[in-house]
């Protein structure tokens, strides 16, 4: 696997990390410990050295089959993991956001022990919380790195305002948002300021929460417990209205002989050095397929080839429901 560095941190990562999310939550019914836990010393086996989690995937069970994973080969991998939802003490999500100092240190305190380390590599704000001011925010993950328990400060789904006020307190080491093929926002005022400030990106769901995949169809439905079912991209109207996309990609994926996760995820390496994208599954053969992407060169003209048979298809439906997607981009 060939490695990376976010930004101008010095963080240096396989080119893919291994998004674990959904080993917990979001996409139906938990993946069991054990299953969970082979999977990602499987990714690890395969070059992979940077893995993402965070409190809220569960909440706590994702950074605990995390940190059982890589606790007997902690010194070759770099973990992320994230601040800022209020949970209760009973575990329970209240869907608002906390990012007061002491709760940050309060998390890192909890993370550190579920994820069996004596330091979180990457700890980012998982959302801007407007009741807090991002200099004290920046400026508690600062006073962390001081002392050892945290390496590198990261943001998720931050605007251009909040990561330029977090910078100037504490270097940002990367943002982690949504970016692929089937979301593209990034690019009209994000990807330019990371580049100008030396900020790595992590996009997640880089294959559009498996839409890019070619697997969802317009006739597939998703289960109570799958998240998706209340996104309204995901809707039946949506699904069918977008598929065009999938089918081009189909095409250019057979073209160079590789599948079109695997095209979508080359893609994304392709758009700057310093993106890594963190594609998530639960299934051995997917994760090999993932990780074939960082193999599929694609030249100037594939990329050109891309750009003319994408670009311009035109995507309906909104990421989120209205109140998650209130907390986006702040």
């Amino acid at each position: 696997m060939k490695t990376r560095t976010l930004g101008q941190s010095g963080l240096e990562v396989s080119a893919l990390g291994f998004g674990c999310m959904g080993l917990s939550f979001g996409y139906g019914a938990a993946t069991d410990t054990p299953t969970g836990v082979k999977l990602i010393r499987e990714a690890v086996d395969r070059g992979v050295t940077f893995f993402d989690t965070a409190e809220i995937y569960g909440p706590w069970a994702n950074e605990l089959m995390v940190g059982e994973a890589l606790e007997p080969v902690r010194e070759q991998v770099k973990i992320a993991t994230k601040f800022g939802f209020d949970i209760t003490d009973a575990g329970e999500r209240t869907g608002g956001l906390d990012s007061r100092p002491e709760r940050i240190r309060q998390v890192a305190e909890a993370s550190l022990k579920r994820l069996r380390t004596d330091h979180i590599d990457l700890f980012y704000q998982h959302r801007v919380d407007p009741a807090v001011p991002m200099e004290d925010v920046a400026g508690t993950v600062r006073d962390l790195i001081a002392e050892g328990k945290v390496g590198h400060f990261g943001l998720s789904e931050a605007g251009v305002d909040a990561i330029c006020r977090a910078h100037a307190v504490q270097p940002v080491t990367a943002l982690q948002s949504e970016y692929s093929l089937f979301w593209r926002e990034p690019e009209a005022e994000i990807l330019p300021l990371l580049e100008e400030l030396g900020i790595g990106f992590v996009p997640f769901s880089p294959l559009g929460k498996g839409y890019l995949t070619g697997a969802i169809t317009p006739n597939t439905t998703f289960a109570a417990d799958d998240f998706r079912a209340t996104v309204p991209r995901f809707d039946a109207t949506n699904l069918s209205a977008n598929f065009a996309l999938v089918e081009e990609l189909k095409g250019i994926a057979a073209d160079k002989g590789a599948t079109p996760a695997q095209i979508a995820l080359a893609w994304l390496l392709a758009r700057r050095p310093w993106i890594v994208p963190i594609p998530g599954t639960t299934k051995l053969h997917r994760l090999e397929e993932n990780l074939g992407g960082a193999e599929v060169e694609l030249t100037a003209a594939d990329l050109r080839a891309i750009e003319d048979r994408l670009g311009d298809i035109p995507l309906t439906g909104e990421r989120y429901t209205p109140a998650a997607q209130a907390m986006i981009n702040r």
